[in-house]
């Protein structure tokens, strides 16, 4: 802070050097003005002599002298100057006084006002994770400053996309999907925001996604295929109405638009995984009827020993922290090889604890199974939003790199996903 104020101080000083003795000495103005009084005193001087002369000598009577000098005394009067120049100098040194006072007294009230002067504290030169958090009153404040403005510009676009997304955030999502519903007037066939609309209205409507938040989503397709998010939010719907072949269909169009080593494409690769295998399950094991004899069970995976058991259940320090109706996701993938699930099992906050079993029949794909890896990891996401997609603020847990087979393991949701 002092090396601040001494560049500060010391660039003041510079710019005053420029201005202070412009405004303090004389002007050239000045010095010519005062150059030309003593010429005109000099001439009329002679002039007053010469005329004197002339009466003496009885060249000009009284009454000629008395008109001549009359003229001279006029002459005076107009062409010195004297008094003029000397009021003006005593106004130019107090101007000169009054900006050198003024300039820095303004600098610093203008940089109090609009700049930073907090930052020159050294206490608050420390990392971005040190600094204090933003608080949920903090967050209030500013979601009511905004409502606030949009009343005096209701058909602000950019404002109304910010103060939906901050609604839904806040877990006020009729209130975000009032907004989106406003937005889509206004911004027509925008398929982004048709399907933050569905998102919105799917989370207000006890997270389901039937009936109107779904034509929202045809609608967002309609308007862009290729729509990711609307992708995701149709093979969910269609997921949760137990139409898994749909739901696979949608999801496997959004690997074909994003980077495979990408986190959206593992997630999405894990639901498509227990969408499989849920079809898997359906038809090669129909549920026996009363005169029919049990046909076999296809070989497990236990068999080979690749299945995975254990228990997964939450910390108690987050179950206050999470939404008993939240997605939990439990997975399995390779410690070392692709990042995408091998295996995933679908379940809900309000089902931890938790057993689990995880096994190669919940693979995507036939030629890559659990059973090919050595060492893998099991974990368990909880999604706040309900998405496949991780995102900062899951909460998560994950166990140490276990070979296929291991039985008894214990996954803790306990730890903020980054």
């Amino acid at each position: 802070m002092t090396l601040f104020m001494l560049v500060a101080v010391f660039m003041l000083i510079a710019a005053l050097m420029f201005v202070m003795p412009v405004l303090l000495r004389t002007s050239v103005r000045t010095i010519q003005a005062e150059a030309n009084n003593e010429v005109n005193l000099t001439v009329l001087r002679d002039q007053l002599r010469e005329l004197d002369v002339d009466l003496g000598n009885g060249l000009i009577d009284q009454a000629g002298y008395a008109v001549a000098r009359a003229e001279l005394e006029k002459r005076v009067a107009s062409d010195v100057h004297s008094e003029a120049v000397l009021s003006v100098e005593p106004n130019r040194k107090r101007s000169a006084v009054l900006i050198g006072l003024t300039i820095p007294a303004v600098a610093i009230a203008l940089y109090y006002l609009l700049g930073a002067p907090n930052s020159l504290d050294p206490a608050t030169d420390r990392p971005p994770e040190q600094s204090a958090a933003v608080t949920p009153q903090q967050i209030d404040s500013m979601v009511a400053a905004l409502e606030q403005k949009l009343k005096s510009n209701p058909d602000d676009v950019q404002g109304l996309e910010m103060l939906a997304r901050s609604y839904h955030t806040q877990g006020r999502f009729r209130e975000s999907a009032e907004t989106y519903a406003h937005l889509v007037k206004l911004v027509p066939g925008n398929a982004d925001l048709l399907a933050d609309y569905a998102d919105s209205l799917g989370m207000a409507q006890n997270k389901s996604l039937q009936g109107e938040p779904e034509k929202l989503i045809d609608l967002a397709l309609q308007a862009d295929p290729r729509n990711v998010k609307a992708l995701a939010l149709s093979g969910s719907a269609a997921f949760d109405r137990r139409d898994f072949v749909k739901a696979i269909e949608q999801w496997k169009k959004i690997l074909t638009l994003v980077d495979p080593q990408s986190e959206t494409a593992k997630s999405i690769a894990g639901v498509i995984n227990e969408a499989q295998g849920l079809v898997s399950g359906a038809t090669v094991n129909p549920q026996p009827t009363a005169s029919a004899e049990p046909s076999p069970a296809p070989a497990s995976s236990a068999a080979s020993g690749a299945a995975l058991e254990g228990q997964v259940r939450l910390d108690a320090s987050v179950v206050k922290n999470v939404d008993p109706e939240a997605t939990v996701f439990i997975f399995a993938r390779a410690e070392q090889g692709p990042r995408f699930p091998l295996a995933v099992l679908r379940k809900q906050v309000k089902d931890l604890p938790v057993r689990f079993r995880l096994d190669d029949s919940m693979g995507m794909m036939p030629n890559v199974k659990l059973s090919d890896f050595p060492k893998v990891v099991v974990g368990a996401r909880i999604s706040t939003s309900g998405s496949a997609t991780p995102a900062p603020g899951d909460w998560e847990g994950l166990s140490a790199p276990v070979a296929p087979g291991a039985t008894g393991l214990s996954v803790v949701i306990n730890a903020r996903h980054n």
